[in-house]
């Protein structure tokens, strides 16, 4: 099991591109009024849309995805769950290799 740290910045809003497992990834991470909430695209479909992000719960709860993994946010200085303007900072998104 390895772990790979997924720059964030602290905006309410962004998108961005990550390899995998040697498979190219989007992230769709958003602020709302209930909390921070993530989309995950694999090969240009969307395999998980609207997961809340809590601290230390895996985000896709799905290993048949084929992904070999799952995202985690982590609370560096406690134990809350992330909000935008701590991202890249206090909230670290990582992604905990399963294989």
């Amino acid at each position: 099991m390895s772990v790979v740290q997924i720059p964030l910045a602290a905006t309410a809003s962004q998108t961005l591109n990550v390899v995998l497992n040697q498979q190219l990834v989007r992230l769709d991470v958003y602020q709302r009024s209930t909390g921070l909430y993530m989309n995950v695209w694999m090969s240009d479909v969307q395999v998980v849309a609207g997961a809340i992000c809590q601290n230390l719960n895996p985000v896709m709860h799905a290993a048949y995805l084929g992904l070999g993994g799952d995202f985690v946010f982590v609370d560096t200085q406690g134990s809350d769950d992330p909000a935008y303007d701590g991202l890249g900072g206090r909230y670290v998104l990582t992604f905990v290799r399963s294989q």
